[in-house]
């Protein structure tokens, strides 16, 4: 199936109340895993190169170049998105490597600054036809910087918006990147006034940390796109510490990568009917789906270094 457009997956979906599964990748299994999930839910997805993702790997082509192949080769429409770029150069990296869809984050500048900014980049990547995501708000939990109370005012996202020309803005209504439990509590209300002030789709980021039913209800109060990363990386990392907690001697990285694997593309179908985006039942059991078997250690436990963007 040909790369989908971010706009041919998001579009329809906030016009029909639906929500939208976002993944960020950090290797090949991730992205593998992701587009399995997908194809088992018959649901679209979104693969999610973050600028941590980047650094991490030390280069960006390698990891988009597999996420691109991984993407062309799925049997449901996958897009593959740029997530919190803080600079222009690195959106257009992603456009050279044709990704067709960005999220700008100056979200740390000053108001003004934002707009200035954003504009810029949004006008540069209308010209080539790549849709950009933008942020309101700053949203928790960013290298420890940004608060979780803080809150996008309803008229201030219009006026940005407005401003500059984005496709979709990323709000803070509560959520927090990076978090182990799901305690977080969104502003439903605060959500549905964003979603009358603005036409554009509305993206939750920190969503790992929105237990399933308030990611249900903020999707019903106006959400769309939902970037989920951590809960990705608590159940490989539970999988992968019960598969060597049985088996110590293993040392092939493929059978414990593998069963890490194995866990994403479950967890990303449940997520997935859970919000809505598949065209199979939407009855999914409550709460995440992780191995039977778990040792002691929390999955993705306190110690566990998770990046502190996604």
């Amino acid at each position: 199936m040909p790369l989908a457009a971010m706009r041919e997956i998001i579009l329809p979906a906030q016009a029909a109340g639906r929500g939208i599964g976002a993944f960020n990748v950090i290797g090949i299994e991730h992205a593998e895993a992701i587009v399995a999930g997908a194809e088992a839910a018959g649901a679209p997805v979104v693969l999610q190169i973050s600028e941590n993702c980047i650094a991490y790997h030390g280069a960006f082509a390698p990891i988009a170049r597999a996420c691109l192949a991984v993407a062309t080769s799925a049997t449901v429409p996958v897009a593959v998105h740029l997530d919190h770029a803080s600079g222009p150069e690195l959106v257009e990296a992603a456009a050279e490597l044709g990704l067709a869809s960005v999220m700008y984050d100056a979200s740390r500048l000053p108001y003004a600054s934002n707009v200035g900014s954003t504009a810029q980049v949004a006008r540069w990547c209308h010209d080539r036809g790549i849709w950009v995501e933008a942020e309101l708000g700053e949203i928790g939990g960013k290298n420890g910087l940004h608060s979780p109370l803080a809150r996008t005012d309803p008229d201030e996202a219009a006026r940005f918006v407005a401003a500059t020309t984005v496709d979709a803005l990323a709000v803070a209504v509560g959520s927090s990147h990076a978090m182990l439990t799901r305690d977080a509590v969104v502003d439903l209300g605060l959500i549905d006034r964003i979603r009358r002030a603005v036409r554009v789709p509305l993206v939750l980021h920190g969503s790992s940390g929105v237990a399933d039913g308030d990611l249900v209800a903020a999707i019903g109060a106006g959400m769309t796109k939902v970037n989920i990363a951590t809960q990705l990386n608590k159940v490989f990392t539970a999988a992968v510490r019960h598969t060597l907690s049985r088996e110590p001697a293993t040392v092939d990285p493929r059978s414990y990568g593998s069963a890490g694997r194995e866990a994403i593309a479950s967890e990303v179908t449940r997520l997935l009917r859970m919000l809505g985006a598949g065209s199979t039942s939407q009855e999914v059991a409550a709460g995440p789906r992780e191995p039977a078997a778990r040792t002691g250690a929390q999955a993705g436990g306190a110690g566990e270094p998770l990046s502190p963007v996604e």
